[in-house]
Order: structure tokens, then C-alpha cells, then sequence
């Protein structure tokens, strides 16, 4: 039998990861807080953001990431792998406190497309979080998310709050599992929240999301709005008042 000392060191030895992220030569240091907005049709919209809050470009995989002195802005990242690669990635940089920004699908009528939702809760089934669960909790996500709601409202934008479940298999979103999730007062779905909350517990930092609501899953037939120009721009308008937010530090 082998020594307890020595187990707890072999144990401990072979749970190290072999690759860790980091901050190599030449790559910026991060303001503590940020955006990554997951989704590619905002990204289209960077350029004007970059010129608008003096932002600068640097590389991240194959996103983008623009930052100043206050806040920076990343993405897109669609998915829980690539969405949490990008979030390490933003951790090894400096960032501290993360807003992520996207769409998400509703479950129930209490929830309209159009509608903001900022999750507090989640439902995994994604492949990604499960290697991250011995993180433990987040530093003051609660406090953070409670910032992001506030802030909003003092826009004039009020949230719901709520469960969102986060699958990677975005066309196995079956009629079963969307009146199961959505009877269990699961509000929404989305494609990297739990993930992104994960990995944000294990690296000890604070994440919040808030999402723009694109489409409405509980009717006989799937109800999108997310082609529809009218979205779009909305889309747009709060991504750009998420940035003002951070840049005038009414969120921070």
C-alpha cells in the first residue's frame, strides 16, 4: 500500500494540467473588466466601437480583441469550447470581472423576444464545464450580475432574471427538452453560459451575462426574430451601452 503523502503527491501530479494559459511576449495586459460579445452578427459592429471608445486591436485565436486603458471588447466566440478558450485566454491577459454579451432562445412565455435576460442560474449540457468542477465558487458573481441589472435599469432597461440551459447541440433543442426544461422554470438556452460561469469559478474571477432574446422556442412552431433588421439594430444599440457603461465606469 502506498504511503498516504506519496498518493496525495502522485494524485496531485497527474491532475496538473500539461498546458496552461498565459500571457506570452508582446501581448497586452487587460483592464480588469470587459466584454466578450459570443456572437459573430456584433462583430460586425466592432470597427465603429474601436473608433468610437479609442480601442486597440490585438490578437485572440481567431477573435478579435480591442481594448483601452478601461475596458476591452472580445469576441466573437460561438460555443462553449471556443467561448471558454477565449475567456482563459482573457484571464492569462489580466481581466478580472467579465460581461458577456449575447443572444439566447426563450423557453416561455414570461420571456419575449426582444426581451433583455441576464442568467443566474444554469442547466448544463455542454461538454466543457464538467472539466472545470472542482473550481468552486465565483468571486462575487452575485454582486456583479446585481451590478449589471442595476446599471441597466438606470438605462431604462429592465431584465429578467433567471435559469438558462447551455447546450452545445443547437439542432437537438428538441420539443421534449424544451417543455421539460421550460416546466422546471428554466427561462432560456443558450450555447455558452455554464461553460463560461465555470471556468470563471475555477480561475477565481466574477462573470455576469446579459443577453438580447432572439427567439421564442415554446410555441407548436420555432418563432426567430433574429433576421428581422429591427433586432439587429437593437442588438447593436446594447452592445454599444455596454461599452458605455464600462468606459464612463457606471459598470466596474
Amino acid at each position: 500500500m502506498l504511503p498516504q503523502p506519496f498518493f496525495l503527491f502522485y494524485f496531485s501530479f497527474m491532475s496538473q494540467c500539461i498546458i496552461d494559459p498565459v500571457r506570452a511576449n508582446g501581448e497586452p495586459i487587460l483592464p480588469m473588466t470587459g466584454i466578450l460579445a459570443v456572437n459573430p452578427a456584433d462583430a460586425s459592429g466592432f470597427c465603429g466601437l474601436a473608433k468610437r471608445f479609442g480601442l486597440n486591436a490585438h490578437a485572440l485565436f481567431n477573435a478579435k480583441l480591442l481594448s483601452n486603458d478601461v475596458f476591452f471588447l472580445a469576441g466573437p466566440a460561438v460555443g462553449a469550447p471556443m467561448a471558454a478558450i477565449c475567456l482563459e485566454k482573457l484571464i492569462a491577459l489580466g481581466t478580472r470581472r467579465i460581461v458577456v454579451y449575447g443572444w439566447c432562445g426563450s423557453l416561455s412565455p414570461r420571456l419575449a423576444a426582444g426581451a433583455l435576460f441576464v442568467p443566474n442560474a444554469g442547466v448544463s449540457e455542454e461538454g466543457t464545464s464538467s472539466h472545470y468542477q472542482d473550481g468552486g465558487e465565483g468571486r462575487h458573481d452575485e454582486a456583479f450580475r446585481m451590478q449589471l441589472v442595476d446599471a441597466f435599469a438606470r438605462e431604462g432597461c429592465p431584465t429578467t432574471q433567471g435559469r438558462i440551459w447551455t447546450t452545445d447541440a443547437v439542432y437537438r433543442e428538441t420539443r421534449e427538452k424544451v417543455e421539460r426544461y421550460g416546466g422546471q422554470g428554466v427561462l432560456a438556452v443558450d450555447m455558452e453560459y455554464t461553460a463560461l460561469s465555470a471556468v470563471a469559478a475555477f480561475r477565481g474571477v466574477s462573470l455576469a451575462a446579459v443577453m438580447l432574446v432572439s427567439d421564442e422556442l415554446y410555441h407548436r412552431q420555432w418563432a426567430p426574430r433574429f433576421h428581422r433588421k429591427q433586432f439587429r439594430t437593437a442588438s447593436k444599440r446594447i452592445l454599444d451601452r455596454l461599452c458605455t457603461l464600462l468606459h464612463t465606469g457606471k459598470l466596474s
